[in-house]
């Protein structure tokens, strides 16, 4: 069994225990209270521990957990001495950068066919009939070898078929052209906010994010979200794909001693504001379930109220920073979080939250039964790496001394959907642009001539010079023949 992780001290030390990680959970407090510190430092010991860790950074102040932390910093000082943390060692971490765009981090991306159409319907929110015009683009590409890899390639593919419709209606059902449009507008709402680096090869190998270093630490992946958070639909794409693939390429492993993968959103009131219903649906289905796949998700917000309540409820491990109760939603947002906690007879949650200090929580976490432990007022500790952003040489640096740099830099555009359509448009006399190869009725370009069939070979044949020769012999031989019988009779 591993070690329980440290994370706060006050009349007592407060411990995360790994094999209840993946139980999920929540730190929340109001602006300038320590939300991130925290998440940091929670992060760290996970990686001591052997998990890896992936954090949406929105801010851009987590990329320092690269480096280790400095004695400098009186903030750090003050609370280690406060805290009496004697084995107290500064230290950077295995991190690896990521960045949907590639400017900050290894670029990040999936293929259209690994998304698929049945969530990309539920994220252009398409209704039923648009949703089924989407798979049929989908069955079509399919079913004639026409690889579906980045965004040119579905829209080209979703242009093709609205062109080409009814050659469609025999064999798949009517495509509307109505649903067509729909489909589209959507494709170039998400292109307009980056799509197209999302989309792509190579794509993401979800075994990159779940590394140890030699040490048998695990690896910290920061994604660099602060211009992705600019984006929201290819924001919501991203985290609805991983999700996802989590899911779904995960096998069952029951209640492991610690978990695989953890997952942290800063910010979450970001991502749950305005969000495509397919991404609460997914987010919910996911905290429900991939608890047995050995992920654990956390959730990082100014305020519990900005949770869905069907994802809140399954939070189980919460740190709960000041909160200010400066309006009546503020003292209702009070109210609701002090009750989450099981009840403490020695402390009054509803006055504590609004009296904690910078870096002070309420603390409830599992114990080894699963039962949540009493609320309690504690310190947290600060991280032992760096507090705030790295520079941008030190982030080139650790991207190139990345062990998956080179492999993701570097985007493959083989031949797909989009190169093909394109070569059968310039060449529509190319053989095999038919039945066979496009799913519908046969093709025949304007200008080639139809196959001749038999009755016209035989017509041919009855016009050609020679055929009317032979009739004028025929006929000269019949009337000869007629006249010679008449004049003997």
């Amino acid at each position: 069994m591993s070690d329980p992780i440290l994370i706060a001290r006050g009349d007592s030390d407060l411990y995360l225990l790994p094999q209840m990680v993946n139980r999920h959970g929540l730190i929340a407090g109001a602006t300038g209270t320590g939300k991130t510190i925290s998440l940091q430092m929670i992060a760290e010991g996970l990686s001591r521990i052997g998990v890896s860790v992936f954090m949406a950074d929105v801010k851009g102040d987590l990329s320092g957990a690269s480096q280790p932390g400095q004695n400098n910093n009186p903030k750090v000082i003050d609370r280690i001495q406060q805290l009496k943390l004697t084995n107290f060692v500064f230290q950077g971490y295995p991190v690896i950068y990521w960045d949907v765009f590639g400017e900050q981090g290894h670029p990040v991306r999936a293929t259209v066919s690994e998304m698929g159409p049945l969530l990309l319907a539920r994220l252009f929110d398409l209704n039923d009939t648009q949703s089924a015009v989407l798979s049929l683009v989908f069955k079509i590409a399919d079913d004639n070898g026409l690889l579906l890899l980045d965004l040119k390639d579905l829209q080209a593919m979703v242009q093709y078929v609205g062109n080409n419709a009814a050659q469609y209606q025999t064999t798949y059902g009517n495509i509307s052209t109505a649903s067509i449009g729909a489909v589209q507008r959507s494709l170039m709402a998400l292109e307009q906010q980056g799509g197209e680096k999302f989309f792509g090869e190579p794509a993401l190998d979800l075994g990159d994010m779940m590394r140890t270093d030699p040490k048998g630490r695990g690896t910290i992946n920061i994604l660099a979200a602060d211009k992705l958070m600019l984006s929201p639909k290819t924001y919501a794409t991203f985290l609805l794909w991983l999700l996802s693939e989590l899911f779904e390429k995960l096998s069952e492993i029951g209640d492991p001693e610690k978990p695989k993968l953890v997952f942290f959103f800063d910010e979450a009131h970001l991502l749950f504001t305005d969000a495509p219903k397919a991404l609460l649906e997914k987010i919910e289905q996911v905290v429900r379930l991939i608890r047995s796949k050995g992920v654990g998700v956390y959730f990082i917000s100014q305020n519990p109220l900005d949770i869905p309540e069907m994802v809140l409820g399954q939070l189980s491990n919460r740190v709960q920073h000041a909160l200010r109760a400066f309006t009546p939603l503020d003292q209702k947002a009070v109210k609701s979080a002090a009750q989450t906690f099981r009840t403490n007879p020695m402390l009054n949650v509803a006055q504590a939250i609004t009296e904690l200090s910078v870096g002070e929580a309420l603390i409830s976490t599992l114990d080894d039964k699963g039962m949540p432990g009493i609320v309690q007022r504690a310190f947290m500790l600060p991280p032992t790496s760096q507090i705030g952003p790295v520079s941008p040489e030190q982030r080139q640096q650790i991207i190139h001394s990345s062990p998956v740099f080179g492999h993701y830099e570097q985007v493959i555009d083989r031949e797909s959907a989009f190169e093909k359509l394109q070569a059968r448009a310039a060449n529509p006399n190319q053989a095999g642009v038919g039945k066979q190869q496009m799913g519908g009725a046969p093709t025949t370009p304007k200008d080639a001539k139809p196959a001749p069939t038999v009755f016209n070979q035989v017509l041919k044949a009855a016009n050609s010079p020679v055929a009317r020769q032979v009739e004028r012999e025929l006929v000269r031989g019949l009337m000869g023949s007629l006249l010679g019988t008449s004049s003997r009779s």
